[in-house]
């Protein structure tokens, strides 16, 4: 049973349309959804998540319609839509009390370890976080009550080299059991290559491929040898189909 399936998603804005976006997040997988500024990574995480009214699609989660079952679905998932820039003026403690509160599964001896784990201090208010340290927060709270997908819109995105590199490392620990998997979106190819163990590309609103990372180089192989060969020539062509078969 796969963790996560999107079916042709759908979602129109005045300016920009997603368009039948589907895919499926296995157990114990790491599927790394990229693609240009604007491809529309965001508005499916967002869409697929019911924070913004599909126009159309489904999307199973742990075998139930997820929008039938949203709140028992959430239960089961964590969420990481940028840093905590909620609250800034609030000490993690404080913020951490209200949290724990809607998850019926909340561990507070697992809490406790990741607070020791990234070295988190409960008295500091979130403004006083470096960014870095944010992003660990988050994942200390998703982590917290036992999550079985993480789904995280460009977790990495302004962190330094070091803090990426023990984020990546995290997410691999965090599947190595195969009873989690992790969706994040990112443009950042060093990161992909590190933990992803799959690749959703999406342009202008369409999913152009979703494969493993090893189908997804031997399928733009042509483009270059490593990921980032293949994401910067395709980032600088105006693509169309017959580029991708």
């Amino acid at each position: 049973m796969s963790m996560l399936e999107v079916s042709n998603l759908c979602k129109t804005y005045p300016t920009f349309q997603l368009r039948d976006v589907s895919f499926a997040v296995e157990p114990g997988t790491i599927m790394g959804l990229i693609g240009r500024n604007g491809a529309g990574k965001s508005t499916t995480l967002k869409s697929l998540l019911h924070l913004v009214r599909p126009d159309g699609g489904a999307v199973r989660m742990f075998g139930m319609d997820f929008y039938a079952n949203e709140l028992q679905c959430k239960q089961s998932i964590g969420v990481v839509l940028g840093s905590a820039d909620f609250y800034v003026n609030r000490k993690v403690r404080a913020v951490t009390d209200v949290t724990r509160r809607f998850y019926d599964a909340w561990d507070e001896a697992k809490y406790r370890r990741l607070l020791a784990l990234f070295a988190i201090d409960e008295e500091k208010k979130l403004r006083e976080l470096s960014e870095g340290m944010k992003v660990k927060y988050m994942l200390a709270l998703a982590l917290s009550h036992d999550a079985r997908l993480l789904i995280l819109d460009e977790p990495t995105s302004g962190l330094d080299p070091v803090s990426r590199d023990e984020l990546t490392a995290l997410f691999r620990r965090v599947v190595e059991s195969g009873e989690r998997s992790i969706l994040f979106s990112t443009h950042i190819t060093s990161d992909l290559e590190k933990c992803a163990t799959h690749i959703t590309l999406l342009h202008e609103g369409a999913v152009r491929c979703s494969d493993t990372r090893a189908g997804f180089l031997a399928r733009y192989r042509a483009h270059g040898a490593t990921l980032e060969d293949v994401f910067v020539s395709l980032e600088r062509r105006d693509y169309d189909d017959a580029d991708l078969l």
